[in-house]
């Protein structure tokens, strides 16, 4: 028997076994960095098999797969726990028992996965040389990211992998399919934070003010002339304000605006040039009228790449497992991931799971109170990971 046959039967041995997984921690989410019993959960499985893991990052956990064959090789996997504060609007069985907090992004789809794949990797550590890292980590939603914190508290190093590869589920995709993309995959992004002040008043009288709502206005507009007039226009940038507050009314001018909004990019070094025109903009906009400008920035994850010779392997390993005709290209998408830390320090995969189904109504998308999955998923997604794993260390 192959590996790949091996590893094929035993997927298809523990479907219902992950899939069991899988709801269990759906109907239990847990916001970010708050993953107690998400962790005591995986902590449980992996001693029940055996594997032994350390902590990090308060709810973080690492185990570690030890071939029987002697080898320096060292591959991580990587899987995010956190769930979103979202009230779930599905009706299945296994809907979040925890109201106005949801695995609305698929952590726990990537938690039981890794959950499943350890226990294939596991069952074949006799027949495989090398050693395999599982991070099952928190706090990818919100900043500063669990990944930049396993970082800094060692989670490459000792032993230290020469390659992390992670999977996300993706609804735009068909399950049963995967996607792939080599180099620049997603985007970094930073969150901005402006407060316009002015002096409010009477609506009536406008000419005794200094309207921060006037002097808001120009600067969303403005702004995007940083995307439209100083980037290279063949490098990707968005830059978006959703939120904007003035607490005025009809007839009343507020003495401040507040603006919270998100800008996105593929490239570092134009990443920080943009963030400074972008202050330097704002401010003068706001006192060329009158008024005064604090423009925060909240710098967030950096930009995401796969490792070419990493992902063009990874991308035939799963085109020899699952058929070429499952395995579909992906277009650089402009969220972003904390994996791309990751990314920024060692050679790097990260590619999509497809979860959709029309049909069952799993093709909404994540972040949403809809959102759900095909669990047809499942039954490829544990056991493609063990083979691009072994394959990576050359078995």
């Amino acid at each position: 028997m192959t590996i790949k046959d091996k590893i094929q039967s035993l997927s298809a041995d523990i479907f219902d076994q992950v899939r069991g997984y899988r709801q269990h921690i759906h109907a239990n989410p847990e916001l970010s960095f708050k993953e107690f019993e998400t962790s005591a959960f995986i902590k449980k499985h992996l001693e029940e098999w055996g594997i032994p893991y350390t902590e990090m990052a308060n709810t973080g956990v690492v185990g570690l797969i030890e071939g029987g064959i002697p080898s320096d090789k060292i591959v991580a996997l990587r899987a995010d726990m956190d769930a979103l504060p979202i009230i779930e609007a599905n009706e299945k069985p296994y809907v979040s028992k925890n109201v106005g907090v949801m695995h609305a992004c698929g952590h726990d789809v990537h938690s039981s996965s890794l959950l499943g794949t350890a226990y294939i990797l596991n069952s074949m550590k006799a027949d495989f040389a090398g050693k395999i890292k599982l991070i099952f980590q928190p706090g990818e939603e919100v900043l500063p990211g669990g990944a930049s914190i396993m970082i800094k508290e060692g989670v490459l190093e000792n032993p230290k992998p020469q390659a992390i590869i992670g999977q996300h589920v993706m609804p735009l995709i068909d399950a049963g399919k995967v996607g792939f993309r080599s180099g620049i995959y997603m985007a970094s992004t930073d969150e901005l934070y402006v407060t316009v002040h002015g002096k409010g008043g009477h609506g009536a009288q406008p000419h005794q003010n200094i309207d921060p709502v006037l002097i808001a206005a120009h600067i969303v507009v403005a702004l995007q002339q940083i995307v439209s007039r100083n980037a290279d226009p063949r490098l990707p940038s968005v830059l978006s304000f959703g939120k904007v507050q003035a607490n005025g009314a009809t007839n009343i001018i507020p003495n401040e605006v507040k603006m919270e909004g998100t800008f996105r990019t593929l490239n570092e070094d134009w990443r920080k040039e943009a963030k400074k025109l972008m202050k330097k903009m704002a401010e003068g906009i706001a006192e060329s009228m009158g008024g005064s400008c604090d423009f925060n920035i909240m710098d967030g994850y950096p930009y995401l790449i796969n490792e070419e010779k990493l992902s063009d392997n990874a991308r035939l390993y799963a085109e020899d497992y699952l058929g070429k005709e499952n395995v579909l290209d992906l277009d650089i998408w402009m969220a972003a991931e904390d994996f791309a830390y990751y990314s920024q320090v060692t050679d790097a995969c990260f590619y999509r799971l497809g979860t959709g189904n029309k049909e069952k109504g799993t093709s909404y998308s994540v972040h949403t109170p809809n959102f759900d999955v095909d669990e047809d998923a499942l039954k490829l997604s544990t056991g493609l990971m063990a083979y691009i794993a072994l394959k990576q260390l050359g078995n």
